[in-house]
């Protein structure tokens, strides 16, 4: 890596990540199209050996969180529901915004030109926080977000009253197709505009758990902004 581009392979690292992430999601097989500005959802590697990656971020335990504006159709569901959600662990809930601090992942970007795929790789990490729904005498608890840059996808635990129920669930979808373009604040990059939705996994546990049939596959949960120490 050249120290002359530096800086641009840094915001070019961390707009993949947003595109493709939270990209959230907490950053899930997304329905938003394969353009020239998403990375694949091909989960196959191509026949051709592994290339240098053209951006490579090793380390994302520096921070800083992934943040979700609560759309209020989602909320209007929730309340249709009686559930009531809350947070877990190092996660908070402010002014209808979730915040689950980043705790580590890594992400390696290749040249979308050339065969090898997925050409966005790694892992954004949000170990020890979630979300919780309380409804019917039932508590579920959505932990340990991990969001996975190369399919769009959002795993993360899942727990009923106490008991896990799912230690790896697909949890959320993640559409990078109305992210805005890359904003610095200081030495942090800042990548907002990826919409959340309820994975088809997800809607299906949340159904059966409290006993209804309205949470619906692809439902939006809301707008998502990654914050990334670049220091």
């Amino acid at each position: 890596m050249r120290s002359t581009s530096k800086n641009s392979i840094i915001k070019s690292g961390l707009g993949i990540i947003a595109v493709g992430a939270l990209a959230f999601s907490l950053a899930a097989c997304s329905t938003s199209s394969n353009s020239g500005s998403s990375p694949s959802k091909e989960t196959t590697k191509s026949s051709e050996s592994k290339p240098e990656p053209v951006v490579s971020l090793p380390d994302l335990s520096k921070g800083v969180d992934t943040q979700v504006t609560v759309d209020q159709s989602f909320v209007d569901a929730l309340t249709s529901l009686s559930l009531t959600p809350g947070v877990v662990g190092t996660a908070t809930f402010t002014d209808g915004v979730f915040a689950f601090p980043i705790t580590g992942g890594n992400v390696d970007y290749y040249d979308p030109a050339k065969s090898y795929r997925p050409y966005v790789q790694g892992e954004i990490d949000h170990d020890g926080s979630g979300i919780s729904l309380t409804g019917g005498g039932k508590v579920v608890e959505l932990t340990d977000f991990k969001i996975n840059p190369g399919t769009s996808e959002l795993h993360g635990k899942v727990t009923v009253d106490g008991t896990v129920a799912a230690p790896d669930a697909f949890l959320f979808d993640l559409h990078g197709g109305t992210l805005k373009p890359l904003q610095m604040e200081g030495d942090n990059g800042v990548l907002e505009g990826t919409t959340v939705h309820i994975s088809p996994d997800a809607a299906d546990l949340l159904n059966q758990t409290f006993g209804t049939d309205a949470v619906k596959a692809q439902m939006l949960v809301g707008v998502a902004k990654i914050t990334v120490a670049t220091k």
